[in-house]
């Protein structure tokens, strides 16, 4: 039986013989080099990394391109790194899933040391404060971002670190702001902090986040007035923009048990108590898209060689906009809630519903396809066709509409809000002729009843603002449209829910008409969606 772990990875032949690519580099001397001098720290340990980004730094590496690995930081779950990274030694399976069912296998071997943000503090200001360190990137979804809540409130762990200082924060953004602190005053060598999240000018975010806290500590007396002028000279401490695009869902039942035949042990999925999906391997789709802006005033690794793409920042954010507010997210958001109220349990499932199908179909191509600047990368129609013809479809890509439901209020201002403002700037584009995107919105709403279609009791998704939202639709109840008595209309009008004010984008009272039209009975929600995209294609 094969283990994973250094130790177990000394059996390349038994390894190769079933089927996995092994790393081409010396691994041990890569993790000497590395941890002598680090040029890439990471923070968020989680499956879009291990399947997406760690890959790239080891082709860089499979071609002697570069000599070091990445150093990998988890800041919220460390289960993560108990379990998953330190009895494998760091080391993880990448599984390729391709459209007939066959597998790409890789062992990934460009971690070359991983830590926990809580017990590792002293070992990431060492990292911080070395002169070699290039680049400090980000994967931590939109949530890891927000300093406030939706009233515009500081959280009160940020508000605490802020009045406390740099030297016990949680919060991932404090934790950023500190170590930029201690390299200031180790030196103050440039660096370049990289978001690496699937979020609407990503880099832009994490600036404003971590310079709100710093600005905190120079006015509590914790940071100088210099320290804030370096961090905010960009030929110091740059912000880069990008794209990522990888669907990749949590560890798979069929996947671990084809590993198992193949005689690699320890494959177990795991279930952390913080609610990640993790295992030993991870497994995602093959297509894949990185696009940075490029920006790196200390240098960086040449990932355009591994296949990413470098660019300026309007590129970066007009792919961007092209996958997240029309050609991928919005499709991914719609299939989400309206797959959980319709019964699905994977996204290539519902792609063989016509109704569905017709509906991404419409969102995409003839309600979001008006706006999009063509990036001149790749084009927005082929991209999106691919999505829908290849990339959703495909049956062994295990994703669920579960997974996708999770942190909708957090998606939302992006995905749809984004379109919407731009139609209302737009003379020739009306938003309240638009069907697809607040049919979808009222779904979102329906499914936040915790009731199916068929009037069943759901299990809702992980979202921060779960309680809140439910609260506010106190009162309605599935099954019964005379209870709607205007429950929806504080959300509607809340900018920073939608991005605007949903009546004056003139959709406000078809939502609302959506949403009682859904709240009728079993299938209310089936036959909501058949009529009005029916008589929106008539």
């Amino acid at each position: 039986m094969l283990r994973l772990n250094d130790k177990g990875l000394t059996d390349k032949a038994a390894w190769e013989a079933s089927g996995v690519k092994l790393p081409l580099y010396d691994r041990a001397s890569m993790i000497k080099k590395t941890l002598q001098n680090p040029a890439w720290l990471h923070f968020g340990t989680g499956n879009i990394f291990r399947a997406f980004i760690a890959p790239l730094q080891q082709r860089l590496l499979n071609d002697g391109k570069t000599e070091v690995g990445i150093i990998a930081a988890e800041p919220f779950d460390y289960e993560i790194v108990d379990a998953v990274y330190k009895p494998h030694d760091d080391l993880a399976l990448s599984v390729g899933l391709k459209a007939d069912g066959s597998f790409n296998l890789e062992l990934v071997a460009s971690v070359a040391e991983s830590i926990r943000a809580d017990s590792g503090r002293n070992r990431l200001d060492e990292i911080a404060a070395s002169k070699s360190l290039q680049i400090i990137s980000v994967c931590i979804t939109e949530k890891g971002y927000a300093l406030k809540d939706m009233k515009g409130d500081l959280l009160g762990v940020v508000k605490a670190e802020m009045e406390h200082g740099p030297s016990n924060v949680k919060h991932t953004m404090s934790l950023l702001a500190a170590l930029l602190l201690t390299r200031f005053k180790n030196g103050s060598a440039p660096v370049a902090l990289l978001s690496l999240d699937n979020c609407s000018h990503n880099g832009e975010k994490l600036k404003s986040s971590v310079t709100e806290i710093a600005r905190a500590w120079n006015k509590n007396g914790f940071a100088g007035d210099d320290f804030i002028a370096w961090l905010e000279d960009e030929k110091q401490v740059s912000f880069p923009w990008s794209m990522i695009d990888k669907i990749t869902p949590r560890p798979s039942e069929v996947v671990r048990d084809e590993l198992i035949k193949r005689g690699i042990e320890g494959m177990e999925l795991l279930a952390t108590a913080k609610g990640t999906y993790t295992a030993p391997f991870v497994n995602a789709e093959i297509p894949e898209y990185l696009v940075i802006e490029d920006n790196f005033p200390a240098g960086r690794p040449a990932l355009e060689r591994a296949g990413a793409y470098f660019t300026d920042r309007d590129t970066v954010n007009n792919v961007e906009r092209m996958k997240v507010t029309t050609c991928l997210n919005p499709l991914h958001t719609a299939l989400a809630v309206c797959g959980c109220l319709l019964g699905y349990k994977s996204i290539a499932s519902e792609m063989k519903d016509s109704l569905l199908k017709s509906l991404v179909e419409r969102i995409g191509y003839a309600e979001g396809m008006p706006v999009v600047v063509n990036p001149g990368i790749f084009a927005p129609h082929d991209f999106i066709k691919e999505v829908l013809e290849e990339r959703f479809p495909n049956p062994f890509i295990p994703d669920t509409p579960q997974r996708i439901a999770t942190d909708t209020s957090q998606k939302i201002p992006i995905r749809y809000g984004e379109t919407l403002k731009s139609y209302m700037k737009r003379s020739d584009l009306n938003a309240g002729n638009l069907v697809g995107i607040p049919l979808v919105i009222a779904a979102w709403f329906r499914y936040l009843l915790a009731v199916d279609d068929e009037l069943n009791p759901m299990e809702l998704s992980g979202d921060p603002m779960l309680d809140e939202l439910r609260k506010g639709l106190s009162g309605v109840e599935a099954g019964k449209p005379e209870s709607y008595k205007g429950q929806l209309k504080p959300f509607l009008k809340n900018p920073a829910l939608f991005a605007l004010d949903l009546f004056e984008a003139g959709l406000g009272e078809k939502i609302e008409g959506y949403f009682v039209s859904m709240l009728a009975g079993k299938q209310a929600v089936l036959n909501t969606l058949a009529k009005n995209l029916s008589d929106s294609r008539n």
